[in-house]
């Protein structure tokens, strides 16, 4: 959905150039140039934007649910660590980039979506996806975030990233997780409160085509998801009028589980044994979610999350 909104943004863009409008392209250049480090500082959200009535549809589609488990000081900045990415990660914008239940449930926080920096290189794109609440997912903008001396900020990062996408078959319990311990370091830098959120329903909105590791096709996505910086899953779900094939997301309710906080203490320069103990610890803590939560959203009881 986002690639397709981006390319609808710079096709506009190049009219513009090509056009008889070359003029305001050159001002959105200029524009652009002076503004170039905002998605770094916080963003700019709007909140008239975030409350279009086409997101409350949105989350009605599937639907999407929010549910919490316990209380989050808004004294404190968290870092929640969303899982699964899936194909659309329609959990997390659905929750935290719209005018969702999330103000109510966690009053006194404001959570930051963190996406990769490429997003906000497109024209009028980045404008919009700041507007929602989108922030760029660089070390830079994370600890601008988490750097709020009164605390109440959630940075929201999905921590499998692009890469985990191309596991989003229905079913699918695998995560990418293991090697990903920078947002624990950002975490312990900057004292804040790491959240495990598990999204039930994330990986069943498509159906994906075969990929399984080592086959020639999951060879050639994770190339091009090196060199480009974001992974093209090959899916299809069903159309406006039909169930059998188009790319419009299953109607599968989308529950996502905010787990209760971990408790860290600030540590500026954290050592390799102190950033794998808390790694270890969030692992636990994110299986133990989803231990207790997979039985109310149709998860069979000898399954579990894998982690690689």
């Amino acid at each position: 959905f986002l690639s397709l909104v981006a390319q609808f943004c710079c096709g506009f863009f190049v009219i513009l150039i090509l056009g008889n409008f070359w003029f305001l392209a050159v001002l959105y250049l200029l524009w652009l140039y002076l503004d170039w480090r905002t998605p770094c500082a916080g963003g700019r959200r709007s909140q008239w934007i975030r409350s279009w009535t086409v997101w409350k549809y949105f989350r009605e589609y599937f639907p999407i649910h929010l549910i919490k488990t316990s209380e989050l000081n808004p004294n404190h900045n968290y870092l929640l660590g969303f899982h699964p990415h899936g194909v659309l990660v329609a959990g997390a914008f659905g929750n935290f980039c719209t005018d969702s239940p999330f103000k109510n449930l966690f009053p006194g926080l404001t959570p930051y979506l963190h996406i990769m920096p490429i997003w906000f290189g497109c024209p009028f794109f980045r404008e919009y996806i700041m507007s929602a609440g989108m922030v760029s997912a660089s070390k830079e903008s994370v600890s601008h975030v988490l750097n709020n001396k009164g605390g109440g900020h959630a940075s929201v990062i999905v921590i499998g990233g692009a890469e985990e996408s191309l596991n989003a078959h229905p079913g699918s319990l695998t995560l990418n997780i293991l090697k990903r311990k920078g947002f624990i370091k950002m975490a312990l830098k900057h004292g804040a409160h790491l959240v495990p959120v598990f999204s039930f329903g994330e990986n069943e909105l498509f159906k994906q085509v075969a990929n399984p590791k080592g086959s020639w096709l999951r060879n050639v996505q994770e190339k091009l998801q090196k060199i480009m910086g974001f992974a093209l899953p090959l899916f299809h779900a069903r159309g406006v009028f039909q169930y059998s094939f188009g790319l419009i997301p299953y109607r599968q309710p989308i529950h996502t589980v905010v787990g209760s906080p971990i408790p860290v203490k600030q540590n500026l320069n954290p050592t390799t044994e102190e950033i794998d103990q808390l790694h270890a610890l969030y692992l636990q803590k994110l299986k133990k979610l989803f231990e207790e939560h997979k039985s109310n959203y149709g998860i069979p009881a000898h399954k579990s999350l894998i982690f690689e």
